[in-house]
């Protein structure tokens, strides 16, 4: 679980690398409006994907991934949690070959799926195999 909720919170928060937590100054982003956005919710995706370019809170997103999903989201706050569960029970349930290319993204060996997986049996979150 955690797993997801670090790509999704640094996904869609687009959050900022700092020393000691990730920047607060995403915290109040409508998440609904941009999963409701096929637009700007393929922007966000196209940017971690590598396809396109980022906009600057994609590539601060982008930067920060690798950080976030090695520490377990230990910079994340509460609602960085919780908005990245919601991201990703939604990308799970509506784009699930997308959170798939992303794991393969930044997880190919699966070493993050199994680390977290227990923690998103427990949320009732169901990874798709």
């Amino acid at each position: 679980m955690k797993v997801a909720v670090i790509v999704l919170v640094a996904a869609f928060c687009a959050l900022v690398y700092a020393d000691s937590e990730y920047t607060t100054k995403y915290d109040n982003i409508d998440l609904d409006e941009i999963l409701r956005n096929d637009r700007l919710l393929k922007a966000y995706y196209e940017c971690l994907e590598g396809t396109k370019t980022c906009t600057k809170d994609g590539l601060e997103l982008k930067e920060i991934l690798p950080d976030a999903l090695k520490t377990g989201c230990s910079k994340c706050n509460d609602n960085q949690k919780r908005g990245a569960e919601k991201v990703i029970r939604f990308l799970i349930d509506n784009k699930s070959d997308w959170w798939k290319n992303l794991e393969s993204i930044y997880d190919p060996s699966g070493s993050y799926r199994k680390k977290y997986q227990e923690d998103a049996v427990k949320r009732g979150i169901n990874l798709p195999a």
